[in-house]
């Protein structure tokens, strides 16, 4: 009757033990809620800003993409914008003087001649503070360009990268993914 009785309490325990909560929904991971990575030209963005999404929002100029031949020079740009609670936060991801190619890995450092970079800006409006902070030597990242479709004018990629701000807080830019179709 004993041993009975325990395996009861034991069941009782189990059963009772439950770790879903009714009155809190249960938590989409992040990475789900960012665009797929696709090579279509699909005008798509996102990345995760310390762990929160980041796509861009549905003002207009939300994004802008473009690799352009200036002066004998490559510049590429894609960037993203998108306003919370009254804060403009941008990803940017480009290059300076410098040419990409499909399959190519860009290591981003700073934002200077025959460099890739990434950038993170913020433009408050309640205190009118603007801060853009890029990658360096000490907090770098990576982009990988997947496609470079010059008849389609289609660039896709992902990224990544770290940059730190004003306040010397690191920010981590990560799971960063793009599919645009860019101007010449």
């Amino acid at each position: 009757m004993k041993r009975f009785l325990s395996l009861l309490i034991i069941i009782t325990v189990f059963i009772s033990c439950n770790d879903s909560d009714d009155d809190n929904p249960i938590a989409i991971p992040s990475i789900s809620q960012l665009p797929p990575e696709t090579q279509t030209g699909a005008n798509t963005f996102g990345c995760l800003i310390d762990g929160e999404v980041f796509i861009p929002g549905i003002q207009n100029n939300s994004y802008n993409c473009f690799y352009q031949l200036v002066d004998g020079e490559y510049y590429f740009y894609v960037t993203a914008n998108n306003k919370k609670n009254n804060v403009l936060t941008g990803v940017t991801i480009g290059t300076e003087k410098l040419p990409i190619s499909q399959g190519q890995t860009l290591n981003l450092y700073e934002r200077i001649a025959g460099n890739a970079f990434g950038a993170l800006s913020n433009l408050d409006d309640n205190t009118g503070i603007y801060q853009i902070n890029s990658t360096s030597t000490t907090n770098t990242g990576e982009t990988n360009i997947s496609k470079l479709d010059f008849t389609h004018n289609i660039v896709s990629g992902t990224f990544w990268f770290d940059v730190k701000d004003n306040q010397n807080v690191v920010h981590q830019i990560r799971e960063g993914r793009f599919d645009m179709q860019f101007t010449q």
